[in-house]
């Protein structure tokens, strides 16, 4: 959870704000996959995210304990909606959606990656995906890049690949 906690944090938190232009989905799959979880965090209704992990990581665990009982999404905080998902067809989805990349070691220099204006980056945890996702992404046909020579926690690819978006064109107002 601590990865996780730090990959959101990032991704929200630039200097004393929030990037409210942001959606994050975190899909919690255990094996079997019937517990499944999706967290969508969305900037533009975020509330209550500080710059510490642990109270990070707090919103995040109480949004998993609050949809245990829930068929359906639900707002576990604003901004924090939590729900049932089926991850191989959420995985699906966005890796249909436009502008979905996936970022992994092995893929060309993320230099090269073309920015549209709305972009899908998918990446996983220090697992490699299973076979049953890795034939998801490859069947979508979606470009691969690499963010650097090194292997980097999910959390620095958050920053890195943000960075990389940021730097496109005239720095985001407000």
């Amino acid at each position: 959870m601590d990865e996780v906690a730090r990959c959101v944090s990032t991704a929200f938190l630039a200097s004393n704000a929030l990037r409210r232009d942001l959606e994050m989905t975190l899909l919690f799959a255990p094996t079997p996959p019937v517990g499944a979880r999706r967290i969508r965090v969305q900037g533009e209704r975020l509330k209550f995210l500080h710059p510490d992990e642990r109270s990070t990581a707090a919103l995040l665990k109480n949004a998993l304990v609050r949809a245990i009982p829930a068929e359906h999404d639900l707002e576990a905080s604003p901004g924090i909606l939590v729900g049932p998902v089926d991850p191989s067809a959420e995985l699906a989805r966005w890796a249909s959606a436009p502008g979905a990349v996936w970022l992994t070691e092995a893929g060309a220099p993320a230099e090269s990656a073309p920015l549209p204006e709305e972009t899908v980056a998918i990446l996983g945890d220090a697992d490699d995906p299973t076979a049953t996702e890795r034939g998801i992404l490859e069947a979508a046909g979606i470009p691969k890049y690499s963010l650097g020579p090194r292997p980097l926690r999910a959390s620095q690819c958050v920053d890195v690949w943000l960075n990389r978006l940021d730097r496109r064109g005239p720095a985001p107002s407000g």
